[in-house]
């Protein structure tokens, strides 16, 4: 797991920015890769790399990675699940390997194939490879959207033009020509959805990120994008759900350093740990116990009636009933507050969920431990049908449809269950010039819209409808948040769950094993998923409902009044976008008006962290 960064010069015969320039840019990655660093100019191009060292952790690994004949070259993010049948493959295609790094498969795979290969990988990954030849750089993200990668035209000096990309923003905004301008239609979708990307734009201006699956090809020579697709994850009917996992899982286990688990006490990270256990202790391949880690915030009170501890006992109980050398991290009110500014100013964008916080701090924490590989269960709620409120919340809204005969619109009805700011209140909280220069929310219609549609022409099914676009909304923003939030603290976080060959089954599934409204009970979500695992986990594990991390960043924001209201007052980011009775509610009842002072705090630490 590393962070990447390139600069192509477009309309000139060499990138305008000198090597400690580009450096610069690399070195803003450190965090994604203490363990080494690279960096190389290959004509009009520059390609860098920061290195976490988990397969092979050797000098073999060492990136940007080139071929014996100097043709072609790649820096790479991500870890390759059926690296050994690639190199199987390739083996017998003649083909000569000098390290056991999974950089190199993928590398000589590129090589023979091109674009074409993309097809063929299953793992989580993002990369920029360069063909000196042909004088190209193909960019391209995992299908899932597991691993970031960022990307922005640029205007040099003279009228020039470069393409510049990296795993995270911060990188593309030390570019020497390139500065900082927020996107009011992103900023305005964020207030609605607590995402910080809206389809292919982020939260700055001319700052794009690749959608999951979607590769570039672009031309060195003409400037020009040549080609581009996407490649998408097909549903799979038949198979074990068990089986299904159980592979995947064993699959994530593949490291040449310290791996441990996420252990919530949830359904999704109980599989993972019991599983990656059990694993480890058949192949004695563990070097002991498997270690777990359980963050959140124990003496929190309660949150719709759960208290704040419930992670903590269940993990406590698995990791008994697993055998894992189980470790807690706590996240208090004060530990909190200060996480989630330092968070803010050193990732460059806004928190999406609070739930970052207790992300990075049990990754922080783990690391200490010696740990750099961690499990996680993300992904099981989108694909397997886990999330109760806004499931059952649809499925009411399309029996009302069916009983007036009327149909149903899925952007919409999708949009109401997420929105933290609806958009009928939009025009009362945001100031005329931000909800003019939003469109009046155009792009994220249009977005939702023809999300809606591509998950109307795979499923018949109304809900399952709804399910693919929690999928399609949900899943890239909650992996976002897994990736920024471990790779800060310099871990790698691994999802057996948000694997192609899992969603290819799952989404094979009829809908029906997945979630039942009929179903009063807790083993309505997940149906499929609590029976293939039911023997072996605790009852209680099985029959738990969703809990997700759970914060009570409500109740802390009553409590941060004084500094909230300081913020939010001398924002000019936050003076630009609200209304003053909307920053002033904020101010005033941040602890009451949540889910408006959530994003709005975040834009104003935001502002203060990037725009003065």
């Amino acid at each position: 797991m590393c962070g990447l960064v390139g600069v192509v010069a477009l309309t000139a015969d060499r990138p305008s920015l000198s090597e400690s320039a580009f450096d610069t840019m690399r070195d803003r990655l450190a965090h994604r890769g203490p363990d080494d660093a690279g960096t190389v100019q290959r004509g009009r191009t520059w390609l860098g790399h920061r290195r976490l060292s988990v397969i092979d952790p050797g000098p073999g690994g060492h990136q940007p990675m080139v071929t014996d004949d100097e043709r072609f070259a790649l820096v790479y993010n991500g870890e390759l699940y059926n690296d050994r049948e690639l190199r199987s493959t390739l083996a017998g295609e003649g083909v000569a390997f000098r390290s056991g790094c999974d950089t190199e498969t993928l590398l000589l795979r590129l090589s023979a194939r091109g674009e074409s290969g993309l097809g063929s990988l299953r793992g989580m990954y993002s990369f920029a490879f360069h063909d000196r030849e042909e004088g190209t750089v193909l960019l391209a993200r995992d299908p899932l959207g597991i691993k970031p990668l960022y990307w922005a035209e640029v205007e040099v000096g003279g009228g020039g033009r470069e393409l510049v990309f990296a795993s995270e923003i911060p990188s593309i905004l030390a570019h020497p020509s390139v500065s900082a301008r927020p996107d009011p239609a992103t900023i305005s979708a964020y207030l609605s959805t607590i995402r910080t990307t809206l389809g292919e734009r982020t939260m700055f201006e001319g700052v794009r990120t690749l959608l999951p699956g979607e590769w570039l090809v672009w031309s060195e020579r003409t400037g020009e994008l040549l080609r581009s697709g996407r490649e998408r994850v097909r549903p799979i009917e038949g198979g074990d759900t068990r089986d299904v996992i159980a592979g995947s899982v064993a699959s994530h286990l593949r490291s040449d350093v310290p791996l441990c688990t996420l252990l919530s006490g949830g359904l999704d990270s109980a599989i993972c740990a019991r599983v990656a256990s059990d694993r480890l202790r058949e192949t004695n391949s563990g070097g002991g116990l498997l270690l777990s880690f359980c963050a959140g915030a124990p003496e929190g009170g309660e949150i719709a009636g759960v208290p704040q501890s419930a992670d903590f006992e269940h993990a406590r109980l698995c990791a008994e009933a697993f055998g894992t050398e189980h470790h807690e991290a706590p996240v208090s009110r004060e530990l909190f507050i200060e996480r989630w500014g330092w968070m803010v100013g050193h990732l460059g964008v806004p928190l999406s969920t609070p739930n970052e916080v207790a992300i990075y701090e049990v990754a922080r924490t783990l690391r200490e431990q010696g740990c750099v590989v961690t499990l996680s269960g993300e992904g099981a709620d989108e694909l397997f049908g886990g999330y109760d409120v806004p499931l059952t919340m649809a499925a009411q809204a399309i029996a009302q449809a069916d009983a007036s005969e009327t149909s149903v619109d899925h952007a919409s009805l999708a949009l109401s269950l997420i929105s933290w700011t609806s958009l009928a209140d939009k025009p009362r909280v945001l100031t005329d010039d931000a909800w003019h220069a939003a469109r009046q929310d155009e792009e994220l219609l249009r977005y939702l819209g023809d999300l809606a549609a591509g998950a109307s022409a795979q499923t018949e099914d109304p809900i399952g409808v709804q399910l693919l676009l929690q999928q399609a909304m949900n899943l890239p923003g909650l992996l976002q948040r897994l990736d920024t939030s471990t790779m800060l603290a310099s871990v790698e976080g691994r999802t057996p769950f948000a694997d192609a060959g899992v969603a290819a089954h799952a989404n094979g599934l009829p809908m029906s094993s997945k979630f039942d409204p009929a179903d009063t009970s807790p083993l309505r979500t997940k149906r499929d998923l609590r029976r293939a695992f039911a023997a072996d986990l605790p009852s209680v594990v099985v029959e738990r409902p969703k809990a997700s991390f759970p914060l009570p960043f409500q109740a802390w924001l009553g409590e941060m009044q004084p500094e909230v209201a300081s913020l939010v007052r001398r924002s000019e980011l936050l003076g630009s976008v609200l209304r003053p009775e909307a920053i002033e509610l904020v101010a005033q009842q941040p602890g009451q008006a949540w889910a408006l002072s959530w994003p709005a705090v975040n834009l104003a630490l935001w502002g203060e962290a990037v725009f003065s």
